[in-house]
This record gives C-alpha cells, sequence and structure tokens, in this order.
C-alpha cells in the first residue's frame, strides 16, 4: 500500500492559510479597513439587558455629528442628532467591566480580606 503525503500537506497549507486570510481581510474595505476612524462609540447606557442607548460619533471634521441611538435586539431607532461636544465636557467614565470581572474581582477581594 503506497504512503502518500499529499493529503497531509494540503491540510497544512489550509490551516496556514486562515490566520494569512484573516489578516488580510482585517486590512482590507471588506473587512472594515476603509471605516478607520469613520464611527467612535462615544458613551453607552444600559437601560435593560437588551436595551442600550448609545452615543457615537461618525464623519470627520467638520462634518462630524453625535447620533444618540436606541439598540435593541430587533432594531436601532435614531433618538437625537447634534454637534460634538469637546472632549473636556464627557465625564470620566470608569473602566466598564463585564459581570464576570466584578465578580471575580469582589471574590479576590473576599479571599485577601479572610486571610
Amino acid at each position: 500500500m503506497p504512503f502518500s503525503l499529499a493529503p497531509l500537506f494540503w491540510f497544512v497549507v489550509v490551516i496556514a492559510l486562515i490566520p494569512l486570510a484573516l489578516w488580510l481581510l482585517k486590512r482590507t474595505p471588506v473587512g472594515g479597513a476603509a471605516a478607520q476612524g469613520a464611527l467612535r462609540s462615544v458613551a453607552v447606557l444600559a437601560l435593560s439587558p437588551q436595551q442600550r442607548i448609545v452615543t457615537v460619533e461618525v464623519g470627520h471634521g467638520d462634518a462630524r455629528r453625535w447620533l444618540v441611538l436606541g439598540v435593541t435586539p430587533q432594531q436601532i431607532t435614531p433618538l437625537h442628532e447634534m454637534a460634538p461636544q469637546g472632549d473636556a465636557a464627557l465625564p470620566a467614565a470608569p473602566a466598564a467591566a463585564s459581570p464576570f470581572a466584578q465578580v471575580l474581582a469582589r471574590l479576590r477581594r473576599g479571599a485577601s480580606d479572610a486571610r
């Protein structure tokens, strides 16, 4: 029975092409590289687990606008449009931690207090 390395070779080639394809996709307009800097999240307010109010900045230079959007799993609704506020007008928001990170931090504090 002859043994061929061709299937193994093509398997390795396909596995090696996956990271290359992802890298190329990240840097092409299809993957969103063209929109770099055209959209920026300014603030997010969670109203419930599935409802949020999101403020995003769109555009460049004098054409910049802030859009206040209501976001649900079914739709995104524009609520308000306004001129961008200065960065100094934004309150310093603490880094939003995930609920898991908050629970883990609380458990670590409890374990260190018990020592």
